[in-house]
């Protein structure tokens, strides 16, 4: 499988082989890519899918994108060799002028989003009926929907949805600082945030993270270094935390104060 070094929540379970064929298709077809980088991505991997009604979609979605737009954005920066090689073979070369904008898929087939509640605050009726839609609406509106929608969407329990949260391009710090907090979330969402460099830069992030009972303690327990005094003798003290983060927050704190 090529490796573009590209790298996102999404990407990461195609990359594992972990998405079902149907959801595989509608990729394939154009769909799910929050941004250009992810679909140029998405669709080299599921060209070379090992269903071959998979990898002779991706193949045609490939050749009916526009060349000049394709050839713009692989003259920018963040492009790979790996990637750059692989439109290089189908005859498509970086232009010499890189595009200014790649925040948008080349070409969208969700733009039309489930006619769904999106209410300020969050309610019973609304869960129910986000939780009752088939799984590509839920995704649509993972990527595409509103900050409530996300905050619901977060706790889906399909992966793809979940993980379509961690890849919107709507996305904001301050709302993963919030769904590092929860603890209805799963594991893996946690295990997504952690390992996400630049959100782990945000204080909050780091905190939420070490605070939640959720996160596995080798996270938790990593992330301790990040942490003030205060907020390290607080955990040495927390009884939701597991009794080893307690400890090691203590010891921490003794060996500060020695």
């Amino acid at each position: 499988m090529i490796d573009t070094g590209h790298r996102s929540p999404l990407i990461d379970l195609f990359r594992r082989g972990e998405v079902d064929r149907d959801i595989r298709l509608l990729a394939a077809g154009g769909a799910l890519a929050p941004r250009a980088h992810d679909q140029l991505v998405l669709l080299a991997m599921l060209a070379e899918d090992a269903d071959p009604l998979v990898a002779a979609q991706a193949n045609a979605t490939i050749g009916s994108l526009p060349a000049d737009m394709v050839s713009a954005f692989l003259a920018r920066p963040e492009v790979s060799a790996d990637l750059r090689n692989f439109f290089r073979a189908r005859g498509v070369l970086p232009a010499t002028t890189p595009a200014s904008d790649a925040s948008d898929p080349l070409i969208d087939t969700l733009a039309e989003l489930p006619a769904v509640p999106a209410g300020d605050e969050e309610t019973p009726e609304e869960t129910r009926i986000l939780s009752s839609l088939p799984i590509l609406d839920r995704i649509k509106l993972a990527m595409k929907g509103t900050r409530e929608q996300r905050a619901q969407l977060i706790r889906d329990s399909n992966r793809m949805v979940a993980s379509a949260v961690l890849s919107s391009p709507k996305l904001t710090e301050s709302e993963v600082e919030a769904f590092a907090k929860m603890a209805n979330v799963s594991e893996e969402v946690l295990r997504v945030i952690a390992s996400n460099r630049s959100w782990l830069k945000n204080y909050g992030v780091a905190l939420g993270l070490a605070r939640n009972p959720k996160t596995p303690p080798a996270i938790s327990m990593h992330l301790l270094h990040r942490l003030n005094e205060r907020d390290v003798k607080i955990i040495g003290t927390d009884r939701n935390v597991p009794e080893a983060l307690r400890l090691a927050a203590r010891k921490m704190g003794v060996k500060k104060l020695g």
